[in-house]
């Protein structure tokens, strides 16, 4: 293949994309990003204003190490951008007593010391009275959990990745790349590009990028809406925290009344598998309705009137587990997928992980549970 012209292509640049290109420029490696669509669309994971970021990991114990080097992480990015990115406002999260998210927290806050208060039902009511669990709901309250903006965290990112020279390519979208161990080439509906490495992190469209892996991988629409709460002076964030319920009817998360946004609210463990470029983008009253009786079950006044509806991709593995590995014909190939609707806070010790395959071929923080190997009996 022709001499390479960059060190290391990107493909795709929302928030796992947008960190990777600033930890390679950051080690001085020359970086071209190309992503299908604009900064901001509305078409994959990255949209929105808030996500959740939370340390006493209920998913598996195995990502505590990476979450906190992720809090570090997005306090240096602050730190060199000038911007706040991270908000603090604690997270409560509850069920009954054989809630997988409860016992998660649990398990993981005992397992690394993390700083977690246990709440029995009477006290879930009395710590915040717009909460009314049923009787036998308990839950666990964890100060550090927080929000990120992600779409100011995603501009963050590539600010400094472009101020060190990355070329970003946006509105571009991706015909076929090849490569070998030396060089790999991208095509795209607008050029070609050369560079020494690739490095996959296309969200929602890896299965097309990557279809000779096999990879087992689910898009699921999913979607949140934004209300005028009826009680609002009951969940701003001063009165009520980050919440994530586990409910008979499934697993939904809160997230305070701020000022232009009202109260957030979805449901994580549900979705419609989608084919991202025909799946249905709007959010039709049903679903709307579906959403807003369970949370007023638990949340009395805390809807109201949809200020906004927007749908969301949740890129889904077997166990709902992160894929991050190296192709397995093209030693200078790297992916990173599946982030299975809980990977955003993620984005920065990602970006630290993808730098670190693409420079060494290995990292030193513990990804080995996430390797694609898993499936191979799949």
């Amino acid at each position: 293949m022709s001499k390479p012209h960059a060190d290391v292509i990107v493909l795709g640049l929302g928030g796992m994309g947008a960190a990777i290109a600033n930890h390679l420029t950051s080690r001085g490696m020359s970086v071209v990003g190309i992503d299908r669509y604009q900064p901001g669309h509305r078409f994959g994971s990255s949209h929105g204003k808030t996500r959740i970021i939370r340390e006493a990991y209920f998913e598996a114990p195995e990502y505590v190490p990476l979450v906190r080097r992720a809090y570090q992480l997005w306090r240096e990015l602050e730190n060199d951008t000038g911007q706040k990115l991270l908000n603090i406002h604690g997270l409560l999260t509850v069920g009954g007593e054989n809630s997988e998210l409860v016992n998660g927290v649990h398990k993981s806050s005992e397992m690394y010391g993390i700083a977690c208060e246990t709440l029995d039902n009477a006290e879930i009511r009395r710590r915040f009275p717009g909460a009314v669990p049923s009787d036998d709901m308990h839950g666990v309250f964890e100060p550090t959990g927080g929000l990120l903006n992600p779409e100011q965290c995603i501009e963050a990112h590539l600010s400094l990745a472009r101020a060190r020279g990355a070329v970003i390519r946006d509105g571009e979208r991706v015909v076929r790349w090849r490569g070998d161990d030396s060089a790999v080439e991208v095509k795209t509906d607008q050029d070609t590009y050369h560079a020494s490495h690739l490095v996959v992190a296309a969200g929602p469209w890896t299965s097309e990028l990557l279809a000779d892996l096999h990879l087992p991988l689910e898009r699921w629409r999913v979607f949140y809406a934004h209300y005028d709460s009826v009680k609002r002076d009951l969940f701003t964030p001063d009165a009520f925290p980050i919440s994530l319920w586990d409910t008979p009817t499934g697993a939904y998360y809160t997230i305070p009344y701020l000022p232009g946004q009202g109260m957030k609210v979805g449901r994580h463990d549900a979705g419609d598998v989608v084919d991202p470029d025909t799946m249905k983008r709007t959010v039709d009253v049903a679903e709307l309705r579906s959403q807003t009786q369970t949370i007023d079950r638990y949340m009395p006044g805390s809807t109201g009137r949809v200020l906004e509806a927007e749908t969301c991709i949740y890129t889904v593995t077997p166990d709902h587990h992160f894929i991050i590995d190296r192709h397995p014909e093209h030693s200078n190939v790297s992916y990173a997928c599946g982030f299975s609707g809980h990977g955003y806070k993620f984005a920065t010790v990602i970006g630290e992980v993808m730098a670190d395959l693409v420079e060494h071929g290995r990292s030193e923080h513990p990804i080995g549970f996430l390797s694609a190997d898993r499936f191979t009996n799949i």
